[in-house]
């Protein structure tokens, strides 16, 4: 036997058993005597009206002298042949989910739940681009190096934070006024509540702050960049919801404003991910830039000669009196001091209570994108 097919008209599995009957010289009836079925069963088969199940396939098989898979492979031909071609935009959406988290985006609101076509613009003017090869990352032939070291995800929540810093309005950016605020950071940094006075802070000074959820698996906790030359912006994700986190990223962030890190660089932006641990110290395998930054950090959060004096005065025998009394003295929150403390003793557990959350003081004052609701924007 041999299966004759087409990639344009593929016979019914029926014709070939009606041939081999002929071949053979017998009838559906006796067809139907050696396969235990009645004459019933066969007729739809070989008319083309019902198809071969896996049972009969097996049946066929031994009744011709054949394997199974050769009648089971002549069905799933016919099927495939006669099959409605699948939607166009099958291979362009999963294109597109491949590279981006788009379903994520579309809950987050950045991005409308639309066909295919208008789902492409939407993409586009998300990242403000005329054709969609331009878009990082999307372009098949792209490689990894023409961008920068950031993930599609992490690219993703980059151009959210510039699409809505974008849209903001703020003073003209002074460079005298932002380190006067970086001097005086300290005095938000008794009561949790304070942080809500950052946003209007910074954009006194000419700093656009947003505050963007982080997105899945992204890790990012900062970002600094500008829009111009004179229009810096400062985008976080709070997604570690302390007090002592907020300001050490915060104050990193303005570090890299008041740096001038990225302005006018071929990469513009300064993406910081994971700002813990080694990646929020001095050491040699960071870049100048993220050292001056943590160093600026630490430093606004505890003073760091203050912080190694009492350090070496009361490790390892430091108690929970020994250390409000020192946040009393050096003026900051509990929980920020405890936060420095753990990670010269790396003891992360220890007196953790006082890390108090801070992310619902920002609400009301500070642009917010994301944990259910969806900044404005003219997307």
């Amino acid at each position: 036997m041999t299966i004759a097919s087409s990639l344009i008209d593929v016979p019914h599995p029926g014709e070939f058993i009606r041939e081999e009957l002929d071949a053979r010289g017998w009838s559906q009836r006796d067809l139907a005597y050696i396969l235990g079925v009645q004459e019933q069963a066969i007729n739809p088969i070989i008319s083309g009206k019902r198809g071969i199940s896996p049972e009969m396939a097996k049946a066929l098989g031994d009744a011709f002298d054949v394997s199974a898979e050769y009648f089971a492979n002549l069905q799933q031909a016919y099927e495939m042949a006669n099959a409605h071609a699948p939607d166009p935009g099958v291979a362009r959406r999963a294109h597109l989910q491949n590279v981006y988290p788009i379903r994520e985006m579309i809950r987050r609101g950045w991005l409308e739940d639309t066909g295919i076509g208008l789902l492409e613009a939407q993409l586009m003017r998300f990242f403000g681009k005329n054709d969609l090869s331009d878009i990082p990352y999307l372009d098949h032939a792209a490689k990894k190096a023409d961008y920068s070291e950031d993930t599609p995800t992490q690219m993703a929540w980059l151009f959210r934070v510039r699409q809505l810093a974008s849209e903001m309005v703020v003073e003209g950016y002074s460079e005298t006024r932002l380190r006067a605020l970086a001097r005086d950071l300290y005095r938000f940094m008794i009561d949790p509540e304070d942080v809500r006075r950052v946003p209007r802070a910074l954009a006194e000074c000419g700093v656009r702050y947003v505050i963007v959820e982080t997105l899945p698996k992204a890790n990012i906790d900062g970002v600094c960049f500008w829009l111009d030359d004179a229009s810096p912006v400062i985008g976080m994700t709070t997604r570690f919801d302390r007090i002592d986190n907020f300001w050490f990223v915060l104050r990193h962030e303005i570090e890299h404003v008041l740096n001038r890190d990225g302005r006018g660089s071929l990469r513009p932006e300064i993406v910081d991910i994971e700002l813990e641990g080694e990646r929020a110290g001095t050491g040699e395998n960071l870049t100048k830039e993220e050292r001056l930054a943590n160093q600026a950090a630490a430093d606004a959060c505890v003073p760091s000669s203050d912080l190694e004096s009492f350090f070496l005065r009361k490790f390892p025998f430091i108690s929970e009196r020994d250390m409000l009394g020192f946040a009393r003295r050096v003026q900051r929150h509990p929980g920020i001091v405890v936060g420095q403390l753990q990670r010269k003793m790396d003891r992360y557990d220890w007196l953790a209570r006082y890390k108090v959350k801070i992310r619902q003081f920002l609400i009301g004052s500070a642009l917010i994108d994301g944990w259910g609701n969806a900044a404005p924007s003219t997307l």
